[in-house]
C-alpha cells in the first residue's frame, strides 16, 4: 500500500479537523473531494508529517507516521494550492533550489530544472522572474517543482485554479500524461468534479473530518442511482421547496436533475408538480455522473 492510515485524529483546539480517518489508498490516481472544511487540505498536510496526529498510526511508502519525515518528504512531490513561488527568483533557480532541498546534488537539480520546465511548457519563459508569470504559468511551475525530484507520489492541491479553459485542458493533459507512463502515485484535490473525473481512476469523499466514501470512478458510471432528469415550466421555486431533501438541481443545459430515493413513488413526484402549479416536460432517468456520487455520499453522511 502508498498510503495506509488507522483512527487518525486530528485538532486544531477545540476543532475536530480529521476524526478518527482509516484508509488505504494503493497504487495509481485518486481523487481527494469534499465540501470546504471537510479536512483535505489538513490530511495532506498530515501525510506529509507537517502535522502530528493526536491519535492514530499510520504509513506513507512505508514511513512510519508520526516518524520520519524527512526521509520521507524526498519521495514526495506536493503542489500546494496557495502561491508558494519566492519572488526575484527565475523559474530555473527556483525549481533547481527546490530539486537541492529534497536531496538532489546540485548539478543534477540544475538539469533536472531544465527537463521539468520544459515538460510543463515554460522553456521558453524559464529566465523570467517567476511574478511576473500570469496564474496558468504560476499553475505550470509549480507543477515543475513538485515533479522536480521524480517522487514516488505526487499531491497537487486544485491544480488547476485560476486557469482558463485552454489552459486548464492542457494542465489536465499533463497530469494525465504523468500518470499513462505508471510511475507515479497521485492524489488530486479538486473542487471541479470533472477534473477529477477526467484524470482519477479512485475517489475518496470526506465531509466533516471524515472518509465517508472510497469508490472506483469506472464503478460510479455503473451504478443504479435514482437519478432522473425533468424539464419544468411553472412555479419550480414552490416545487424545489417541496423536494427540498432530494437535491433538484438545474444544469447547464437547463434541464432539471434530482435525486429520489429507491423506494419513492414516481407518482408522488407528479402530485408535488401538480400541486406546485408546475409542468414536468420532460421525464427520464439520468446517467450517473462522479457529481452524483459526491452529493450522494455527502447526503447520507450528514443523514446518519
Amino acid at each position: 500500500m502508498v498510503i495506509q492510515l488507522k483512527d487518525i485524529q486530528f485538532n486544531y483546539g477545540n476543532f475536530k479537523a480529521l476524526d478518527g480517518v482509516s484508509l488505504e489508498v494503493g497504487k495509481g490516481i485518486f481523487g481527494l473531494l469534499g465540501p470546504n472544511g471537510a479536512g483535505k487540505t489538513t490530511l495532506m498536510k498530515l501525510i506529509l508529517g507537517f502535522l502530528i496526529p493526536l491519535r492514530g498510526t499510520g504509513s506513507v511508502l512505508g514511513y512510519s507516521i508520526p516518524g520520519n519525515h524527512v526521509e520521507m518528504r524526498k519521495k514526495i512531490g506536493y503542489m500546494p494550492e496557495t502561491d508558494c513561488l519566492i519572488p526575484g527568483m527565475d523559474a530555473v533557480t527556483l525549481t533547481a533550489y527546490l530539486g537541492e532541498l529534497s536531496g538532489m546534488p546540485r548539478q543534477e537539480s540544475v538539469k533536472r530544472a531544465h527537463e521539468v520546465l520544459y515538460y510543463v511548457g515554460l522553456e521558453e519563459s524559464r529566465y523570467r522572474k517567476v511574478e511576473t508569470y500570469s496564474s496558468g504559468m504560476k499553475q505550470r511551475l509549480k507543477l515543475a517543482t513538485a515533479l522536480v525530484h521524480d517522487p514516488e507520489l505526487l499531491f497537487l492541491d486544485e491544480p488547476t485554479s485560476g486557469m482558463d479553459p485552454q489552459a486548464r485542458k492542457e494542465m489536465l493533459e499533463l497530469i494525465q500524461d504523468i500518470t499513462s507512463k505508471g510511475m507515479m502515485n497521485m492524489i488530486i484535490s479538486s473542487h471541479i468534479l470533472a477534473d477529477i473525473e477526467t484524470t482519477c481512476s479512485q475517489v475518496l469523499i470526506m465531509n466533516k473530518g471524515k472518509i465517508v466514501s472510497q469508490q472506483n470512478v469506472q464503478s460510479i458510471r455503473q451504478k443504479d442511482i435514482n437519478i432522473f432528469e425533468l424539464k419544468l415550466q411553472g412555479d419550480i421555486e414552490t416545487f424545489r421547496n417541496r423536494l427540498a431533501e432530494f437535491h433538484l438541481e438545474k444544469d447547464e443545459k437547463d434541464l432539471y436533475r434530482i435525486h429520489l430515493p429507491a423506494n419513492f413513488p414516481k407518482k408522488e413526484l407528479f402530485k408535488a408538480a401538480v400541486e406546485s402549479s408546475v409542468q414536468i416536460r420532460h421525464f427520464r432517468q439520468s446517467k450517473v455522473t462522479l457529481e452524483d456520487a459526491f452529493v450522494t455520499a455527502i447526503g447520507e453522511a450528514n443523514a446518519n
